[in-house]
């Protein structure tokens, strides 16, 4: 019970946080998009682009060289990489999200939570693009989902926290500890390959599975593909296991922002 009052008063003050400096954090958002595509000629329809380029490469290689024999293969490959750019991209853009607004945060104060939470609504304003490349392809394959696919906005809002939990502490810690940001662009590649995009996870041993089974993305990617593809709802078990882990890690990362929050303007 002291655990879950605990992690419901964080929740809740994030929440709040993130409701009373609303106006902030997307302006944040649009600033980081604008400085992202600046100079470019296609701008933001690179989120078109990029998982467009991904699908292609893998779709070749694991449909010919590998001959992985998926049902519906460019789709599950989509929806895999969709739901891992989102993590993907939501934590690598909060690495920086203080340091490139460090002569900001001398001048003027605002909560120190804001350029990480915004590195998350920038993350998915790219999502929703991606989504659309989604829908076009599912219409060009001429697949017809179930009516599970309208539980696919739910598990796109659980890894919306699971980012927003790691993108906390990886902003911080990004500013005290350098060395951050080159371990996080390493377990963000091999997490990659460590998640069923573009294989079944019963394809891997089962000592293999019983070790990722607990990956809070594993499990996300894993739901993704079952309301999208599959027309079946997650188990019970495997809704709580989600939802108890991945509120676990934003309230852990949470408390690792707030411990160093006091200090980030010091270490810059």
């Amino acid at each position: 019970n002291y655990i879950r009052v605990n992690l419901l008063y964080i929740m809740t003050s994030i929440r709040e946080e993130m409701w009373k400096t609303k106006g902030i954090i997307f302006n944040f958002a649009k600033s980081d998009l604008k400085i992202r595509y600046r100079n470019s000629v296609l701008g933001i329809f690179w989120s078109l682009i990029e998982p467009l380029l991904m699908l292609g490469v893998l779709f070749v290689v694991f449909s010919t060289m590998f001959k992985f024999e998926i049902p519906n293969f460019p789709i599950y490959l989509l929806v895999g990489i969709v739901c891992y750019n989102f993590f993907k991209n939501g934590t690598v853009f909060a690495l920086n999200s203080l340091s490139n607004r460090s002569t900001l945060m001398t001048q003027i104060y605002f909560p120190r939570s804001i350029p990480a939470i915004s590195a998350g609504i920038t993350a998915s304003i790219m999502l929703i693009l991606e989504l659309v490349v989604l829908a076009i392809f599912i219409v060009i394959f001429q697949f017809v989902p179930t009516v599970t696919i309208l539980f696919f906005p739910l598990v796109l809002g659980l890894l919306f926290l699971l980012v927003l939990g790691v993108a906390l502490p990886l902003s911080v810690l990004n500013v005290k500890f350098k060395d951050t940001e080159f371990i996080w662009q390493i377990v963000v590649h091999a997490g990659f390959f460590l998640t069923p995009i573009f294989y079944q996870f019963d394809m891997m041993p089962v000592q293999v599975q019983n070790v990722l089974q607990f990956s809070p993305m594993v499990q996300i990617v894993t739901m993704a593909h079952h309301v999208v593809l599959y027309g079946t709802l997650p188990s019970i078990n495997t809704v709580l296991y989600a939802v108890g882990s991945i509120s676990a890690i934003t309230a852990i990362g949470y408390l690792i922002f707030r411990k160093y929050q006091s200090k980030i303007v010091e270490e810059i």
